[in-house]
């Protein structure tokens, strides 16, 4: 059964910027890009992670810190020793607790200005289905393809943008996908199955468990992750949308590949 923790701050979300959010999130709004218009709709934005794990660790942390006002968590799992070498959002005092809720008080320590919802129950297309249109964006930082593919379906049913990731051993990469809308070319945009076309059969790609990741490398993807994040809520710059980024760890060295809509196409 799920249960569903709120962590409500006394301000509203949607509320105009108060004078210590002002001050606390200045280093953004000296930035003309962002300024205090771009801060309100970081403010009023509401963005759901799932998993509070390697990736999500990151993410939730920085989007935390730079005040965006709603943050849903969907993870069903629990802290364990093993995940603090990467998972930097618990630490060993909430070891054997629900990471939604390890997560939740770590946010309300790091922002109190940031409202938290958290559900402690696995991603699926039927939970999506009740729950996703709460919130604009929805990033997956989840370690199956079962939820990525999930994710993606729910994400362009609801129309809305989905920023995703992985990571494996030494390399990671990112994309962001917006499949209702048309690029510059009228095409529609790419979505996760023009990227991956079908799921690897069961057991072809180990899970970190099985051949480990460095931690710092969830670090770097998550927070370039968040980064996608913060330019879709403010509307800046160009988010990797129909632009696949890959970065190798050992040679420290990024790629970026672009990919086009190629499914669907007989029906469009």
């Amino acid at each position: 059964m799920m249960k569903l923790m709120e962590n409500q701050p006394p301000q509203n979300p949607a509320a105009p910027l108060t004078q210590d959010e002002i001050e606390r999130y200045r280093r953004h709004i000296l930035l003309p890009e962002i300024g205090g218009t771009g801060q309100q709709k970081l403010k009023n934005a509401r963005v759901l992670i799932i998993g509070a794990g390697g990736l999500g660790a990151p993410v939730l942390e920085y989007l935390a810190a730079a005040g965006i006002g709603t943050i849903g968590i969907v993870d069903d799992d629990r802290v364990s020793l093993s995940n603090l070498q990467r998972q930097v959002v618990h630490d060993t005092g909430t070891i054997g607790e629900m990471k939604t809720k390890s997560a939740r008080e770590r946010i309300a320590r790091l922002n109190p200005h940031v409202r938290t919802v958290d559900f402690e129950e696995r991603f699926s297309e039927d939970w999506a289905s009740r729950h996703l249109r709460r919130f604009d964006i929805l990033v997956d930082g989840s370690d199956n393809f079962d939820t990525r593919y999930a994710a993606a379906d729910a994400a362009e049913d609801a129309a809305i943008p989905l920023v995703t990731g992985a990571v494996g051993r030494f390399d990671g990469s990112l994309t962001v996908l917006k499949p209702y809308e048309t690029g510059t070319s009228g095409v529609l945009n790419p979505g996760y199955r023009d990227l991956f076309p079908e799921k690897p059969p069961e057991g072809l790609i180990p899970a970190c468990a099985e051949t480990g990741v460095v931690g710092a490398l969830t670090g770097v993807i998550g927070t370039l992750m968040a980064m996608e994040v913060i330019k879709l809520a403010t509307g800046i710059g160009e988010p990797l949308v129909g632009r696949l980024m890959l970065y190798d760890s050992l040679s420290a060295r990024f790629d970026v590949i672009k990919y086009k809509r190629v499914q669907k196409a007989a029906a469009e």
